[in-house]
């Protein structure tokens, strides 16, 4: 039998507090996970820990911007102080404070984008893979998009920062699998979240993304988590360095 189950796991997710972040949160502590929950705003977390905890869940919650070394440090302090041990960590915060043309990119939203989207991951990984390879182990899952495959009109940046995640991914992959970490990687195409509520509302944009799906549709948040928890899992014992899509044919 496959084992999904995440029982006895500790698990990491940042970008927790919304969307994708919080479906994947919800569905690892429904298999059973302690999860710990980060964001830059603790309110946030604390009403998904909250939610979590009323479904007789548990989860811990804990503000931490994953661009600043020394907020990730403290994080993960807590994380070893409370539990002695991360099995998952899962890298989902991001941002994209630019939609434009490439030429038309400021270095201030350059420098935010990267912050964010491929600082936080690398800083996370790090501290994350320093605590799995001394316990033996672990899973680590980033969440990339398909832009990072293959970049959208005025997604020129974020399209970067994304395919920046994937090679992060494979680095990981192939220096760690030796001391039984895997890394793998999701790339979501475009889904019914906040963060991409200006796309999915706008109907021009919208409409162009939907019909390179061959589904003819964007997603739910919902619909993500089930390869990320397989990725997280002992199901995927023998997966590491897989990007896989979630885009609804998108990227075919």
């Amino acid at each position: 039998m496959l084992d999904f189950s995440l029982a006895g796991k500790v698990a990491l997710i940042n970008g927790a507090s919304r969307g994708i972040g919080e479906a994947i949160a919800q569905a690892f502590a429904a298999q059973g996970a302690t999860v710990v929950l980060s964001s830059r705003k603790q309110d946030a977390v604390d009403k998904v820990a909250q939610a979590i905890a009323a479904e007789g869940g548990k989860a811990l919650a804990m503000a931490c911007h994953a661009g600043k070394a020394e907020q990730v440090d403290a994080l993960f302090a807590r994380i070893q102080a409370e539990f002695g041990r991360l099995d998952i960590l899962v890298n989902n915060a991001a941002t994209n404070p630019y939609f434009g043309p490439f030429i038309g990119a400021s270095e201030e939203a350059f420098d935010k984008t990267f912050e964010v989207n491929c600082k936080g991951y690398f800083l996370m990984a790090q501290r994350a893979a320093q605590m799995m390879t001394e316990q033996g182990g672990g899973s680590i899952v980033n969440i990339a998009s398909i832009e990072g495959l293959t970049p959208s009109p005025m997604m020129g940046v974020y399209s970067m920062s994304k395919a920046a995640v994937i090679m992060l991914t494979k680095v990981i992959a192939k220096e760690l699998g030796a001391t039984n970490v895997r890394c793998n990687c999701v790339c979501p195409g475009l889904t019914d979240t906040r963060f991409a509520s200006v796309l999915i509302n706008t109907p021009e944009i919208h409409d162009h993304y939907v019909q390179r799906a061959p589904m003819g549709r964007h997603a739910q948040p919902e619909e993500i988590v089930g390869a990320v928890l397989y990725l997280a899992s002992d199901a995927a014992s023998y997966t590491t360095g897989a990007i896989i899509t979630c885009d609804g044919g998108t990227a075919v």
